[in-house]
Parts: structure tokens; C-alpha cells; sequence
């Protein structure tokens, strides 16, 4: 009898320690949130750490500069192994009447260039609209003074204003400044030279350009000496206006200079540092 008491003992024992057991598996870990909270935050530390996808990790937006400007000649020099057989399109007087659509020809022509601006065209609501969708077309925006004045005409404040009202203006319309300068008529004075150095911009004239002439007020015309000068040469900086003719002759202009092998420079490969 004994013995049986022994063995139910035991039995019953057994079938506690079972019951426990499923009991404690069932039953809610009492630390489980720590646990979780501990799980989540490796998860968290894994994916800041794991490498990003090529489409979600940031672009480097960063040029390294392949072209300087001569300031002597005002043409472009490459830099190292840059391509020197170069030719830079720069359009004056923007924006007049054609500046948009010359914005469009060149950007379906995959043709880079810099517009400089005269402060006193951008005087609405509709010609902030063309700067910024000149802007938005991927092209440069340069000062070329408020009112088109010779500044060696005018007393240094008066240059001064000429000069940052259209940084101030163009800032306000694509939210930076201008880093090309342009005097009219390639006039320049000591002050604005330092004042457009204060400012951190390049001081930019050109190596020719031919269509304020009347013997090239067609498209034909100016189209054909913008290609064929013999002013035409490694690093030509090609000064043309916001005008109906050469609105006109852009698009021989940019097919006759890649037809002799001139690749058109992108201004972003400029160097703006070195003065």
C-alpha cells in the first residue's frame, strides 16, 4: 500500500509540473514589450546601417570644374584632360522677346549656354515667369546690369546698384544669384570688378560676336558668320543678343559649330573660384 501511495505521488508531481509548464508558455512574457522594444531598436540600428538602394541613396551634386576663363582674351582654356575644342553659346538682353524660345530651340538641341539678364526687362509678373522657365530648362542665369548703362559712365554707387538690384531680382526668382558677370558693351571699372569679385562672381566678356551689325540682321546671315568667322577657335566664347534674327539662325548656329567638331560647353564645368 505504501508503494501505491508512493507511485500516485509521484504521478500526481509529474502532472503538476506539466500543467506549469503549458501554463508559462501561454502566459504573456512580463518583460515581452522590453524584449520587443530591444528587437525593434536593432532593427532600426541594421537599417540605418545597411547599405541604401542606388535610387533612395542622395546624388552627388558636386562638378569638378574642367574650364577656366582667360581674363585677358575671355576665351575658355580646359583644365588637365578636358576637351579644348569647345565653344561656350551666350545669349545678351534676356529677356527681351525671344529669350524663351531660345531657351526651347537649345534645350531640344541638348545646347548648353548662359542667359544674361537686364534688370529693367524683368518688370512683370509674366517675364519672372520666363526666368524661371529658362532657369527650369536647365540654363544659367548671368548678370548683365539693371538698365544696360556704360558703367564706366556712372558714379560707384550707381554701378553698385546696376549690379546687385539683379542679383536681388534673379535670387528672388530661382532662389540663387548670379554667378557670371557681364558688363555692357564689355565695359568695366575697377570698382565693379572688385564689387563682382565681393560678390563672388566671374567677370565674363566674349571672343566675338557679330549680330548688333546690320549686315547680319537675318537669320541666314548670322547664322553663317557665327560658324565660318575665323575668329572661330578652341574655347570660343560667342556673344549673341536676344533678337529675332538670331532667334532665328540658333539652330544652324548650334548644328554648324558641331558639324566642325566644336562640342558646346556646359557652364556648369566653369570654374567660378579662380578670378
Amino acid at each position: 500500500m505504501k508503494k501505491f501511495f508512493t507511485i500516485t505521488a509521484a504521478i500526481l508531481l509529474l502532472a503538476a509540473c506539466g500543467t506549469e509548464e503549458a501554463s508559462q508558455k501561454d502566459k504573456p512574457d512580463d518583460d515581452g514589450s522590453a524584449k520587443q522594444e530591444v528587437s525593434r531598436n536593432k532593427q532600426e540600428v541594421e537599417e540605418e546601417n545597411k547599405p541604401k538602394d542606388d535610387s533612395t541613396q542622395q546624388e552627388d551634386t558636386s562638378v569638378v570644374p574642367e574650364y577656366k576663363v582667360n581674363q585677358n582674351t575671355f576665351a575658355l582654356e580646359s583644365i588637365g584632360e578636358a576637351n579644348p575644342q569647345v565653344a561656350l553659346l551666350t545669349i545678351d538682353d534676356a529677356p527681351d522677346e525671344h529669350a524663351l524660345e531660345m531657351a526651347k530651340t537649345l534645350k531640344k538641341l541638348n545646347a548648353p549656354a548662359i542667359f544674361f539678364v537686364n534688370g529693367h526687362f524683368i518688370n512683370s509678373p509674366e517675364k519672372e515667369k520666363v526666368i524661371k522657365e529658362i532657369h527650369d530648362l536647365g540654363f544659367i542665369i548671368g548678370n548683365h546690369t539693371y538698365s544696360h548703362s556704360d558703367l564706366t559712365t556712372l558714379p560707384e554707387e550707381k554701378q553698385k546698384e546696376e549690379i546687385l538690384s539683379v542679383n536681388e531680382i534673379v535670387e528672388k526668382i530661382i532662389g540663387e544669384k548670379p554667378k557670371f558677370f557681364r558688363a555692357p558693351f564689355g565695359k568695366n571699372t575697377d570698382y565693379s570688378r572688385q564689387l563682382i569679385d565681393d560678390e563672388d562672381m566671374l567677370l565674363m566678356n566674349w571672343t566675338y560676336g557679330y549680330d548688333w551689325e546690320k549686315e547680319y540682321m537675318t537669320g541666314e546671315a548670322i547664322s553663317d558668320i557665327m560658324v565660318n568667322t575665323p575668329l572661330l577657335q578652341d574655347g570660343a566664347n560667342l556673344l549673341m543678343h536676344d533678337r529675332e534674327w538670331t532667334n532665328d539662325g540658333l539652330e544652324k548656329i548650334v548644328e554648324g559649330l558641331r558639324d566642325k567638331g566644336y562640342e558646346l560647353l556646359d557652364p556648369i564645368l566653369i570654374d567660378t573660384e579662380t578670378k
